[in-house]
């Protein structure tokens, strides 16, 4: 019998990292996290979203250094969601 404890924690966590993503304080990576994260996060499973939580744990700088091209993505930073992340390409309206 599958437990839906596991299935609703899995829901509060991706509610609670959507949220992270869209109010960053940094404008330009609430829209690129928002987008995202909508985008993604409900297809995540808990590995990706333990690798999504560590990206939101990055500095804003950071995440922004890394989409633009400025700096180099550190090794213990560069995971497959990473690399979507990085793929993924905003419309704005």
């Amino acid at each position: 019998m599958a437990s839906t404890t596991g299935a609703a924690d899995i829901e509060t966590r991706r509610k609670r990292l959507l949220y992270r993503s869209i109010y960053r304080g940094n404008k330009e990576n609430d829209i690129l996290l928002g987008q995202f994260a909508r985008a993604h996060i409900t297809a995540f499973g808990p590995a990706e979203l333990d690798q999504y939580e560590r990206l939101l744990d990055a500095g804003d700088n950071d995440i922004f250094d890394w989409v633009s091209g400025k700096a180099e993505i550190p090794p213990e930073a560069d995971t497959p969601v990473l690399r979507l992340f990085l793929a993924f390409r905003v419309s704005f309206p």
